[in-house]
């Protein structure tokens, strides 16, 4: 089959609007794809590729047609959307041999879990309070107007809800915990 197979008899007027773009497909896409597989060594990224250029040529379909051959326009993009993903991968795989593997995520420690579930015990009103106060430093007043509740309402919930972390974490949490928790509550019993 050469380049030229794809031509159904019509020329390029025979080719315009959507059959002419549908016949012009069927005609070229398996070899394109075969010679764009050739050229990156990877089916998948082939037929990508070639995808990519037949969407792009049917957004600009009419000018191809009225130019002449569609084909060397829709082949020179898909060779170009490979060529781009091979560098790219091929960039990738150079960085991962020169650096080595992304370093894993450190793990929780057991305060910070300890934390977390004690957390996720409190009512919501608790936990924002908490959050916004002590998590980003903001004073009563402006977790007063964030919350839409009174600065009084406010200090009654965080000295509550310190008091609980105080009393959870005591409970199951390892001795640096335990000492933050210990700080919560004469915290708390200050603030009371």
């Amino acid at each position: 089959m050469t380049d030229g197979a794809h031509d159904p008899g019509g020329g390029p007027a025979g080719h315009r609007g959507a059959e002419g773009f549908d016949a012009f497909y069927t005609a070229t896409a398996k070899r394109l794809v075969s010679t764009v597989y050739a050229m990156t060594g990877d089916l998948a990224e082939a037929e990508d590729a070639v995808q990519e250029a037949y969407v792009r040529a049917w957004q600009r379909w009419d000018r191809l047609v009225r130019e002449g051959d569609p084909l060397p326009w829709v082949r020179t993009v898909a060779s170009r959307l490979a060529i781009s993903t091979w560098r790219r991968t091929r960039g990738r795989l150079l960085a991962h041999r020169r650096h080595g593997p992304h370093a894993d995520l450190p793990e929780l420690s057991a305060d910070r879990v300890a934390l977390i579930e004690a957390l996720r015990e409190l009512t919501p009103q608790q936990r924002q309070v908490i959050v916004l106060h002590h998590l980003l430093d903001l004073p009563v007043e402006q977790v007063a107007r964030e919350t839409g509740a009174s600065g009084g309402a406010v200090r009654t919930r965080l000295s509550r809800t310190r008091k609980i972390l105080g009393e959870r974490l005591g409970d199951r949490a390892t001795p640096s915990v335990n000492a933050a928790a210990q700080t919560a509550a004469k915290e708390a019993a200050h603030h009371a």
